[in-house]
């Protein structure tokens, strides 16, 4: 029996689908191609304006000025330093404590999710916390970076939500063999909580890649433990900075005379973004379902 050929209406949906689909993916990729063209082209000629997707007057000269500032080697390393790390740890610490909120024999779960939900609505505050911080004696030090966000509510309720969709059974089977609470969460939970893990990674990388106010607060006066973002928040300020107290604030306000202020606000967010966007289709993948299927033991 032949496929039915499909009819008028039919095809008329299809290619207001495909139209409709189309008109979204180029307004969403359009602002980042018009970004990533200033941010190459002339800086005279950007003041013009009505660039669109494409350089008018192609050059490097904004990428070039901006990597002359030698604080950016540091701030990037210590940057990507600070992201491994941080989303290495946090996703640990976040796994192991949805791991045990997600078991029903333990009794403190529902106090300690109550307070966790606390957290994520009301916080002490900007001078509590400065104080705190300061009390832990880790004002200049790395650890400032990664010990304060070790923990994230959010993320454990999300890490939490994947393990209670899990089988049971799968717990049991493997406590029926002989593993510990560790041997289960390491070897049966991990493995299965890819997807999970996997977006709150993205979500780790993407916030201490993008930070730089704790390093305002507690690094700013340390030039070892500055971060790209850091950095790149100077250079930006410079450019609407008319009036400077240091020599090196001069000598960084002289060289941005040479650029427009909306050239290095582009090239800046080409910089910052790219990384992020270079890590995320190695995650994509594991947004996926049905990774359990055929897991439980028979």
């Amino acid at each position: 029996m032949g496929l039915k050929a499909k009819s008028a209406q039919d095809l008329l949906l299809e290619v207001f689908v495909y139209v409709f689909m189309a008109s979204v993916t180029v307004l969403t990729i359009y602002p980042f191609l018009n970004v990533l063209a200033i941010s190459f082209n002339d800086s005279v000629d950007t003041i013009r304006g009505g660039i669109t997707i494409w350089p008018r007057e192609f050059t490097l000269r904004n990428y070039e000025l901006i990597f002359t500032f030698g604080g950016l080697i540091t701030g990037f390393k210590i940057s990507v330093l600070r992201t491994v790390i941080g989303t290495v740890a946090g996703l640990i610490s976040g796994s192991m404590l949805a791991f045990t909120l997600s078991r029903g024999d333990f009794k403190a779960r529902r106090f300690i999710s109550a307070f966790l939900a606390i957290t994520m609505y009301v916080s002490g505050g900007l001078i509590p916390g400065f104080i705190l911080i300061k009390d832990l004696h880790l004002i200049n030090t790395f650890a400032v970076y990664i010990l304060p966000g070790l923990v994230s509510a959010f993320n454990v309720f999300v890490i939490r939500s994947f393990i209670d969709g899990l089988p049971f059974a799968l717990q049991e089977s493997a406590k029926l063999d002989g593993a510990n609470d560790f041997t289960i969460y390491w070897r049966v939970i991990l493995p299965l909580c890819k997807p999970a893990l996997a977006t709150v990674a993205l979500f780790l990388a993407v916030g201490q890649w993008n930070s730089w106010f704790d390093t305002y607060l507690f690094n700013g006066s340390n030039e070892s433990l500055t971060t790209l973002q850091y950095e790149l928040m100077k250079i930006l300020q410079s450019t609407t900075t008319s009036a400077t107290n240091s020599q090196d604030a001069a000598n960084m306000a002289q060289r941005l005379s040479q650029v427009s202020p909306e050239s290095v606000k582009m090239a800046i967010t080409i910089i910052v973004t790219v990384p992020i966007l270079v890590v995320y289709p190695f995650l994509q993948r594991y947004f996926v379902k049905g990774m359990t299927l055929g897991a439980v033991k028979s």
